[in-house]
């Protein structure tokens, strides 16, 4: 049944009214509902606020490298120390390596570029300081409501959005209700907010709607895939950040590591590859597998333990990428709207700051009696922001390194080494990324296959293996989330002409080409949607665009523990 005709059958659908609606509960969703609380209490107003969160719990679905930059946070919680917020170890020294298969080439100190200097910053787990401002957020009033996926936007009779609706729960795998249906929700608001992340569902929708990338060049993305590990005592250099260009890429390929030594005897280490990549024979998860292999990245964890994976995409593409933030009705924040700082890898400090500076506006608006209209005042507060500064002086460093490895680098060290010492704080030219990173794959036949080795268990490992500890899972008897435009294009054109990309591509074998007698060349595409980690990069990188990533129920998917 199509949720049309549900919704005949068994609808309508209750509904809640609140001030505010907020999709997703990760930083820049709960930073701007514990903007809100504050401002209220300040003022002696009361603003009630709902934050939907589609993972089993706030922090469920979190995955970032990540070293926080703790600017932002300081200004949403200035006593976030005392308050027990888990940024715990600092930064205690920065390495820069340029790999070669078996060397490598560390950059002197006094060169490396600003944007990978990590004085004052701190090594964490993103999603434990999710789960932390949660606890803050509810201690301020804001409801959550975790385990409830957003999958449909409600609109006005005048075109503004007027909140979400929650998914169906209960629907089998034919699309027909079971015995343990239940009709989804409808949540209404004076303002939505949409923190869903990069390439959120919703946010996708939306940008189409009301056209908001019009005008803005394609907004660009990498796949970061990460390992958590417990290593020997005697290697623990708690502190010490490591990033790395060069092996396994070649010089046309965007992509690099990053090895952060934790509190605890704990590394957090992972690979990050442009989606704009050319060659479908590639493999981002074999990539970062065989770069575990490198003595440069070996020696930190050998004799250690696996302790949980992930993957997740993440957008680069910059200030010209980033879309018209605003619509009647509500605001795009943190990695949905594209606010990721490319160059130092670190998007939490923008997540928060952003969710800071729609809250502002959002504020104003329902104080004075406003509701549903356009929120002007989040865009001019964030183009006067230091958020908007530091993108803009970090907005050329992918489309750099779409013209090769040397010449990226070299204009690194120019705009975040030279400039600054000549006291430049933006570089005087702007690139912008020239197409969607679907369009760049070539035909498989004109592209070297890469022959990976097998894992060996120890340090590398397969897929199945690594989903398995990200602690994934999906109701089995539910329709399949990641859906096709066209069933037969997967064979007709991504097989035939591109070799299968998705079966690579994927970092957790949810797409598989198997033998099907009556299938279209003996073919045919089994989508394991159960193995998902909801990293969103088949709806990126399809190169036919016929991939379409949903929400499944709300509670599946990953639950990452200290990722």
């Amino acid at each position: 049944m199509t949720n049309e005709e549900i919704l005949a059958q068994y609808g309508p659908r209750e509904s809640m009214e609140y001030d505010v609606v907020i999709v997703g509960g990760g930083p820049a969703g709960l930073s701007t509902a514990i903007r809100l609380k504050q401002l209220a209490a300040e003022k002696g107003q009361d603003i009630n606020i709902v934050v939907l969160e589609k993972g089993s719990e706030p922090g469920a679905h979190i995955l970032s490298g990540a070293v926080m930059d703790p600017i932002a946070i300081s200004e949403l919680i200035p006593d976030w120390k005392e308050k027990g917020a888990p940024l715990n170890q600092a930064v205690s020294e920065d390495e820069v390596l340029l790999l070669t298969e078996t060397g490598a080439t560390k950059t002197p100190a006094a060169l490396i570029p600003n944007n990978f200097h990590n004085e004052g910053n701190y090594v964490i787990s993103l999603g434990n300081v999710v789960r932390w401002l949660a606890a803050q957020a509810e201690a301020l009033g804001v409801e959550i409501f975790p385990g409830f996926a957003a999958t449909e936007v409600l609109y006005d009779e005048q075109g503004a959005v007027k909140g979400i609706a929650t998914g169906n729960m209960g629907i089998g795998k034919d699309g027909e209700p079971t015995g343990e249906f239940q009709l989804g929700m409808e949540l209404h608001a004076k303002y939505t907010i949409f923190a869903e992340g990069a390439r959120g569902q919703l946010g996708r929708q939306l940008l189409a709607h009301f056209q908001l990338q019009d005008g803005k060049a394609p907004q660009s993305f990498g796949i970061g895939i990460k390992e958590l590990w417990e290593i020997p005592a005697d290697k623990a250099k708690p502190g010490l950040v490591v990033h790395t260009a060069g092996w396994p890429m070649d010089k046309d390929t965007f992509g690099g590591g990053f090895l952060y030594h934790m509190e605890d005897n704990k590394v957090t280490l992972g690979f990050v590859i442009g989606l704009d990549y050319k060659n479908p024979w590639l493999s981002p998860f074999e990539e970062m597998q065989r770069w575990k292999k490198h003595p440069s990245i070996l020696k930190h964890i050998e004799g250690g333990k696996r302790l949980s994976y992930g993957a997740r995409a993440i957008n680069n593409g910059g200030i010209p990428s980033l879309p018209k933030t605003i619509f009647p009705g509500g605001a795009l924040v943190g990695c949905n709207a594209g606010y990721l700082n490319a160059s130092r890898i670190k998007g939490s400090h923008a997540a928060i700051k952003s969710g800071m500076l729609v809250a502002d506006a959002v504020f104003d608006a329902v104080i004075a009696g406003r509701q549903r209209d356009e929120l002007t005042a989040y865009p001019e507060a964030f183009e006067k922001s230091w958020l908007h500064q530091e993108l803009k002086a970090a907005s050329n460093f992918k489309p750099w390194f779409k013209k090769g490895r040397t010449v990226g680098m070299l204009m690194t060290g120019v705009e975040h080494w030279l400039l600054p010492k000549i006291g430049v704080k933006t570089p005087p030219w702007t690139l912008k990324n020239p197409a969607a990173d679907h369009t760049f794959l070539k035909p498989a036949a004109e592209c070297t296959k890469i022959d990976y080795p097998k894992p060996d268990g120890k340090i590398t490992f397969d897929r199945l293996s690594s989903v398995f500890i990200s602690n994934t899972n999906h109701g089995e008897n539910q329709p399949a989330h990641l859906t096709l435009k066209d069933a037969s294009v997967p064979v007709e054109i991504n097989l035939r002409k591109f070799g299968g990309p998705e079966s690579r591509y994927c970092p957790a074998g949810v797409y598989e080409f198997v033998d099907d007698a009556a299938g279209e060349d003996g073919k045919r595409l089994q989508i394991n949607a159960q193995n998902c980690v909801h990293c969103k990069t088949c709806d990126i990188k399809d190169p036919t665009q016929n991939i379409v990533w949903v929400a499944p129920e709300g509670g599946g998917g990953p639950n990452y523990t200290d990722m």
